[in-house]
């Protein structure tokens, strides 16, 4: 039988076209985007409503998730001419690791906080033993 798992990350290391992909799947607006659109396809001003972004900032974001292949713009033949963006197969292939990184800072979200606490505690310290 052929292997089919992928190799031990020992041997996969994260090059610069990794960062790129990630950097540009786990930006300020990617995430909320490819969230609104795995419920159902969305006109451009349906997504500004659901999510509080600019109209340049959704534009770019819709753009360079297109590019990527996330995301598919299509326009209709109604008059007027309608254009609706849905989550493409390779887009929708992210939503088990969206959902797991969801359950993952659900559950370590009150450790987060007590170590953000804890900080806070040392350097209002640390600033009050240098005034």
């Amino acid at each position: 039988m052929q292997e089919t798992t992928l190799p031990h990350s020992d041997s996969q290391q994260l090059t610069d076209q990794h960062r790129e992909l990630l950097d540009q799947m786990l930006d300020k607006w990617s995430l909320h985007v490819l969230d609104a659109l795995c419920g159902s396809p969305l006109r451009f001003n349906e997504l500004r409503r659901a999510i509080p972004v600019t109209q340049k900032s959704l534009t770019t974001t819709l753009r360079r998730l297109e590019r990527n292949g996330m995301v598919e713009r299509v326009v209709t033949n109604t008059r007027p001419i309608a254009v609706q963006y849905r989550i493409s197969p390779l887009g929708k292939s992210l939503q088990d690791l969206i959902d797991a990184l969801l359950r993952w800072s659900t559950v370590t979200l009150p450790d987060v906080e007590r170590a953000r606490a804890r900080f806070d505690d040392q350097a209002e310290a640390e600033q009050e033993r240098t005034r």
